[in-house]
């Protein structure tokens, strides 16, 4: 229900922006986010955006850098991620927040995930 796009290998300092793509229901009314996952490492949060406000959250590795935005008529999500170091390599993946007991960076509110695209970055 969620497909995420638009990874690839690119150089340091270049920009890539991935997209979250949702199908076979609405997720306007959700908020959503990006998560990664490099080798041998735990899934991190990225960035997440509130579906009532539009208000953006950052991890700070990745504040300044990267912007998280929304389409709801096309029910799609981006992050546009420009500045790339090669520690941002990682398997990225778009989620929706289903239970709001968690914090928002937190993996255990997003009950909806997509399958995740690669992202590579060499120096």
């Amino acid at each position: 229900q969620l497909q995420a796009s638009g990874g690839g290998l690119v150089q340091a300092g270049d920009s890539l922006r991935l997209s979250c793509a949702a199908s076979g229901r609405t997720f306007s009314s959700y908020s959503m986010g990006w998560f990664r996952q490099a080798p041998g490492k735990e899934r991190e949060f990225v960035a997440a955006i509130s579906w009532s406000s539009g208000r953006t959250y950052y991890a700070d590795s990745v504040k300044g850098r990267f912007t998280i935005s929304r389409d709801n008529a096309k029910n799609t999500m981006y992050l546009q991620m420009n500045s790339l170091k090669p520690e941002d390599t990682a398997v990225y993946y778009c989620a929706a927040r289903s239970d709001g007991s968690y914090s928002r960076s937190s993996i255990y509110g997003y009950g909806y995930w997509g399958q995740g695209t690669l992202v590579t970055v060499s120096s």
